[in-house]
């Protein structure tokens, strides 16, 4: 029964980022490239096109969250920790979206600082 929990907290935290995927697209579609990276001042590092830039987050989320997942299926937790795997989900679920939204201001803000 946790490993279903587990597993819902991953599929909830990818599905919440490709709908941010999707508005981000929507919101962005008029730029080719995004900023991916920021200086300490403000200043664009560099780019990348719009779909890597918007996928990278959710991929990587991905990749991490369901390695996590079937490494809680492989590995037999210690005495006394047979409930901490799903906190660590929402932990690393919650991470990763807040990330990526806090990645979507970054561009947004940078966008309308700099203009295209």
């Amino acid at each position: 029964m946790a490993a279903l929990a587990n597993l819902a907290v991953v599929v909830v935290a990818l599905m919440v980022m490709a709908i941010m995927v999707r508005r981000g697209n929507a919101r962005f579609r008029d730029y080719a490239r995004l900023p991916m990276q920021w200086g300490l001042h403000g200043q664009v590092n560099w780019t990348a096109p719009r779909a890597l830039a918007l996928s990278f987050i959710p991929v990587l989320a991905g990749v991490v969250l369901t390695s996590a997942f079937v490494a809680s299926l492989a590995a037999s937790p210690r005495e006394g920790q047979e409930d901490a795997a799903l906190p660590v989900f929402l932990i690393l679920g919650g991470m990763f979206v807040g990330i990526f939204a806090l990645h979507l201001r970054l561009i947004a803000w940078s966008l309308r600082r700099n203009g295209p």
